[in-house]
């Protein structure tokens, strides 16, 4: 019998934290059982594919970074692209769809897709798939799924337009070299209409289910339910759930052997998990708690001293620090695991000869000669929110009847609301799903295979090199996630809860002071490493005047702007310096408003201009005209102020904080502003706004 020919189409993925590979990933899987054979390659990996010359279907699977950026991986690619020499035509042979993924928490949302599908359309690319953007914010499965299910007709469709083309060329060559007769294929007749529907394939009208699902059937599940099981759980479902058939994802193939060896050298340290740039390992010099004890946040302030190092920053410049996961949890996961006798063994990885899975490679972020204890430690987000194709692949490794349905459940297409529900938003990890699945014992390669790599964590600098020489500053809240039904115990951030409990021998207590005792270099080190140049600086003209606005620890960056202004004036008192202002807000002025000396001193002695505070929790004063809550109340406040500095004297407005909602609210308020100013409508103020940030004076630096 032959073998059945499967379809080849070309599959690039541009990822920064590992969310659209794992997607690309899940799209290869899937290939195979609908006919198709996915030829899968990191956008970056350009020496492998060749777009110019490419003649098959393109899918892209792209996410989104910073605020609004291609992932790293995706900027040469971009850039090659943008290339102003390419013709209008050069892409017309190709082709593609495209997936985006974002945060619709930030401004941008699903930028970096949409530049890359904009600049493959304006060189000529035709979608075979309408493009699809997916939503962190409420779950990029409620977007991913249904668009790769909608793939594969898709694709079969485009092949159909294409061979229907190929066969007319055929006949045209035919008769152009003297063939007398020409045969035409009824289904000729369709083309035309075929590559219009196509082109405007709509998520919305296909009513396809994937070939490769399983449908499960309940089987005797429903007898192990008590009676008062009515409420929905982590462990639990209720019909009509638990009654259901279900479809859930294709099982992925292993493709990790581990073996482990005898400890016999040095184990790998924290510099080997950075593959580019350099890791410094600098000694905290102090720390200090900036909020009262009653606050709801704790903020900290700590100093790193990095005189003996080359690493060097400017005022807003970001910088990574290097976090290992809680050992208490790294412990009880690998006690659970049945790996106590091993931990410190060397683990030795290879690819198993008889996987399926196309294009595996071992993960970069898991040096060699690591042993199990680092890797929980140093490489894996073991706290990473469990997705669909992990629990699907649990689901083997569970012996439990009533848990195999359960994981299946939640996996499912059926069971999409729950894994919403007490997965995603709760921010279950996989500790809490073997909490809750007793029986479910995987092995350390399903861990390495599905969890993502543990990723530094990215701080602004409060801190001017100028005014403090080999001093390196930053400020961060505690992160705190309470317990829940699905979360037994509380816990706090992966980096912060390590920091706070590092730095907690040394810590002072919250004192508005300027006088804070000099700090002596500690035992205490972190590693920390530069982040890529970003654009987050101050005006390299000290005469322009600028804007800040800094709730909370947004405040950060600009207490370093602030010194280093301040060291700038001390020594040329011959410039010219603009004037500055700076939004500030937190819950209480008197449990949260960190730095209030520092900036009141800054007011004094004339480095900043303007400030202006409000207090979101507190009673209005008495005597107070026009009570603000929130940093935007201040701004529209000051509208004549802002549109005057933005557009008459050509300023800078910064914003850093929170993207959720902060970020938003400012930004329309400025909208507001710049219309009301300008005497048009909201249209032609955001287009303002959009030259302000194409001109780097408008400037973010949010997070959420």
């Amino acid at each position: 019998m032959c073998c059945e020919i499967k379809r080849r189409f070309l599959l690039l993925y541009a990822t920064q934290k590992g969310q659209a590979k794992a997607i690309a990933e899940e799209i290869c899987e899937q290939a195979g059982a609908h006919g198709f054979e996915a030829d899968i390659h990191c956008i970056s990996e350009s020496d492998k594919y060749n777009l110019a010359t490419e003649k098959d279907p393109l899918v892209v699977v792209i996410s989104t970074t910073g605020t609004g950026d291609p992932p790293d991986t995706a900027c040469k690619f971009v850039k090659e692209i943008k290339n102003k020499t390419l013709s209008p035509d050069h892409f017309a042979h190709l082709r593609y769809g495209l997936l985006g993924l974002g945060d619709s928490e930030y401004m941008f949302f699903c930028n970096g897709g949409k530049i890359v599908d904009k600049q493959l359309q304006e060189l000529g690319a035709q979608h075979f798939y309408e493009t699809g953007l997916a939503d962190d914010c409420v779950g990029l499965e409620i977007v991913v799924e249904p668009w790769i299910d909608g793939l594969w007709l898709a694709l079969r469709r485009a092949f159909t337009s294409w061979n229907i083309k190929e066969d007319m060329s055929n006949n045209l060559r035919a008769v152009s070299n003297g063939v007398s007769t020409m045969t035409v294929d009824p289904s000729m007749s369709v083309v035309c209409s075929l590559d219009s529907e196509i082109q405007h394939l709509k998520l919305e009208d296909l009513e396809v289910k994937a070939t490769d699902a399983l449908s499960q059937r309940p089987a005797n599940v429903q007898s192990l339910m008590s009676v008062q099981d009515i409420e929905p759980s982590l462990d639990r479902s209720v019909p009509p759930l638990s009654q259901s058939d279900l479809n859930i994802p294709t099982l992925p193939s292993e493709y990790i052997d581990v073996q482990f060896q005898d400890s016999t050298g040095q184990e790998q340290s924290v510099s080997s998990l950075i593959s580019d740039g350099t890791v410094f390992h600098v000694p905290v010099t102090k720390a200090v708690q900036l909020t009262r004890e009653d606050a709801l946040k704790t903020a900290l302030q700590l100093e790193l001293d990095i005189s003996k190092t080359t690493f060097c920053y400017q005022p807003g410049d970001a910088f990574c620090v290097i976090c290992p996961n809680n050992a208490r949890e790294v412990q009880e996961l690998i006690h659970i695991l049945g790996l106590s006798e091993r931990k410190e063994c060397f683990v030795c990885l290879k690819i198993k000869q008889a996987t399926k899975k196309k294009g595996t490679a071992l993960p970069e972020h898991i040096p060699k000669g690591s042993t199990v204890e680092f890797i929980l430690t140093w490489c894996l987000e073991i706290r990473a929110v469990p997705k669909k194709a992990f629990l699907r692949a649990l689901v083997a490794y569970t012996s439990d009847a009533r848990e195999k349905r359960r994981l299946q459940e939640l996996c499912s297409k059926q069971g999409a609301s729950d894994y919403s529900s007490f997965i995603r938003d709760p921010n279950i990890c996989l500790l809490d799903l073997l909490h809750a699945f007793p029986t479910c014992r995987p092995p350390l390669n399903l861990l390495i295979e599905h969890l993502p790599k543990l990723q530094a964590r990215s701080y602004s600098a409060s801190s001017s090199n100028l005014f403090q020489p080999g001093k390196l500053q930053f400020v961060f809240n505690v992160v705190e996630f309470p317990s829940s039904p699905s979360r037994l115990v509380s816990r706090k951030g992966v980096c912060t809860g390590w920091l706070a409990e590092l730095v907690a021998p040394m810590l002072q207590p919250h004192k508005n002071s300027l006088r804070t005792k000099e700090g002596k270099s500690s035992a205490v080190k972190v590693s920390i490493f530069a982040r890529p140049i970003n654009a987050f600086h101050l005006p390299s003209d000290t005469s322009v005047p600028f804007m800040m606005v800094g709730p909370g620890t947004g405040v950060s960056p600009f207490i370093g702007f602030l010194k280093h202004r301040q060291k700038l004036q001390e020594e040329h008192t011959d410039w010219k310096f603009g004037e500055t202002w700076l939004f500030f807000g937190c819950r209480h002025q008197d449990r949260d408003y960190l730095f209030r000396d520092e900036l009141r001193n800054f007011v004094e002695n004339g480095t900043l201009t303007h400030l202006k505070v409000c207090f979101s929790r507190d009673p209005p004063a008495a005597a107070e005209k026009n009570p603000t809550k929130y940093v935007q109340d201040n701004i529209r406040l000051c509208a004549k102020e802002v549109a005057r500095v933005l557009l008459k004297e050509r300023g800078c407005f910064y914003v850093c904080g929170d993207a959720k909602h902060m970020a938003k609210d400012v930004n329309d308020t400025l909208v507001d502003i710049l219309s009301t100013d300008a005497g048009v409508d909201k249209l032609e103020a955001m287009k303002t706004l959009a030259t302000l940030r194409q001109e780097k004076r408008y400037l973010q630096d949010v997070w959420t």
